[in-house]
This record gives C-alpha cells, structure tokens and sequence, in this order.
C-alpha cells in the first residue's frame, strides 16, 4: 500500500524499539480476523498448510492494540509499506491532520510531501497507494493521485 489513515485514541504513543524508532504494527483489528484464517487452515490442513497460506501465525505483539470504537476519537497518518508507523500526530479532525501533514512536508512517496488538498483527499479515502505511474505524468505519489478528479467510486 502506501498511506493509511487509523483511528487511536488521543493521546496513543505509538511505541518504538530499543533504537527508539517507532516499531512496525498491523492495524489491530486485523489481529482477530489472521488469528482466525491462520487456524481454520491448520485444523484443516495442517500447520505446513498454515504456514504456506498465512505465513507465520500472528503475533498479538506486532499488532496495535484493538480499542472500542468510542476511544478511537483521533487520526493518524500511517506508512504502510511495512506493518504500519506513523508519519503524523494524532489530531481531532481530518482538515487538521491534512493541514499538519501539509506544513510539515510529510512523504507522500519518497521525498515527496503534498499540498494541503491532496493530503485531505487521501484522508477523506482513508488510504493511498505508494505510487502510481501513468504516460502523462509518469510517477508520482498516490497522495498526489487521490486528489484527482475520477470517475465516481
């Protein structure tokens, strides 16, 4: 993927590891759901099986934490080219988040920030590719992308 906007709570501290990087994480309400598929495989087919369609079983470690809905009152503005890290605060509002993203020249792709418009576009779909290349305007930022008029959705 590229850009992925998540709900937290307001004062979530993403955590970071011992070289105080922020640690990768899957977005925790995935954790159930790869839980699930990981051992409906295994009591069918076994743990090869498993282990060849779902990878390794899921580490509730490498997962956010799962909040109820009424917590999750913020956004934050995630890379999610690995498991997930955040590139952004947490903030009330997407015009907020978009506005910060913006100023701070947060990467959109690479080196890449994005106007103001693009960043709330890509809140506003809740998620951008990495890139997208085309012969008109060869490859630029999914970010940039969102904010294009398209057909409709």
């Amino acid at each position: 993927m590229g850009r992925e906007v998540r709900k937290v709570p307001a004062h979530w501290d993403h955590p970071k590891d011992e070289r105080g990087r922020h640690k990768p994480l899957y977005p925790g309400d995935r954790y159930e759901e790869r839980r699930r598929e990981f051992e409906e495989k295994l009591a069918a087919e076994g743990m090869q099986a498993a282990i060849d369609w779902c990878g390794n079983p899921p580490n509730k470690e490498d997962y956010m934490p799962d909040w109820p809905d009424s917590e999750k009152t913020h956004l934050m503005m995630y890379e999610d080219t690995t498991e997930g890290t955040p590139i952004s605060p947490a903030f009330k509002t997407p015009e907020e988040l978009a506005r910060w993203l913006a100023d701070n020249n947060a990467s959109a792709f690479g080196n890449s920030g994005a106007t103001y418009e693009q960043w709330l576009a890509t809140i506003g779909d809740g998620y951008a590719v990495s890139m997208v290349f085309d012969a008109e305007h060869g490859i630029r930022s999914g970010v940039e992308f969102a904010a294009e008029p398209r057909l409709p959705r």
